[in-house]
């Protein structure tokens, strides 16, 4: 039995685990803000199907408002996954390489995460700048939402930073125990 077999082994249950208390203090804000969002989001298509189905006369602004809160949800998520460091990621090289390249490829990917979002961010702010577009359905400008996007963005630059010192400080791990019995999981 390898040793990362072994540690699977011994390690606790996942059904366990989500049946566990949830523990509110290690929540962050986009915890709280996409939980509320995803519900203003569920509200709002409750709205949609009562008026079209039940009342038979759509309210025209619930399928765009819809959309809009659906990109609020994936972007405010993926601050928080960036914050857990669960974004899906390519380990199979790490199973192979020594432990110090290891480090060395977990600091370059957490280095390029970063860049990559205040890329994405500083683009998406210089978009919304130039978006002089309302939205069809209610008269509030579509730049609002590129703003969103830039702000989210930087959230999760700023969380990636968090990431590296958390990796610096942890002398760069190579896959996290939990992350690998996950994959054996399926």
């Amino acid at each position: 039995m390898s040793e990362t077999s072994r540690e699977i082994a011994e390690a606790p249950d996942f059904d366990k685990e989500l049946d566990a208390p949830i523990e509110w203090r290690k929540m962050g804000i986009e915890d709280y803000l996409v939980f509320l969002v995803f519900w203003i989001l569920a509200l709002d298509i409750f709205v949609q199907f009562f008026t079209r189905y039940v009342l038979n006369d759509s309210l025209s602004w619930t399928e765009e408002i819809a959309r809009y809160l659906l990109i609020a949800v994936c972007f405010i998520g993926s601050i928080m996954a960036v914050r857990k460091n669960s974004h899906i990621m390519v380990e199979f090289l790490f199973r192979f390489v020594p432990p110090k390249f290891g480090k060395i490829l977990t600091y370059c990917g957490d280095i390029g995460r970063i860049v990559f979002f205040a890329i994405l961010s500083w683009t998406s702010f210089k978009l919304a700048g130039k978006t002089k577009q309302m939205m069809v359905s209610i008269d509030i400008p579509k730049s609002i939402m590129y703003y969103m996007v830039g702000v989210c963005l930087a959230a999760m630059t700023i969380r990636s930073i968090q990431v590296l010192v958390r990796h610096i400080r942890q002398g760069g791990s190579r896959i996290s125990l939990e992350h690998a019995r996950h994959v054996e999981k399926g």
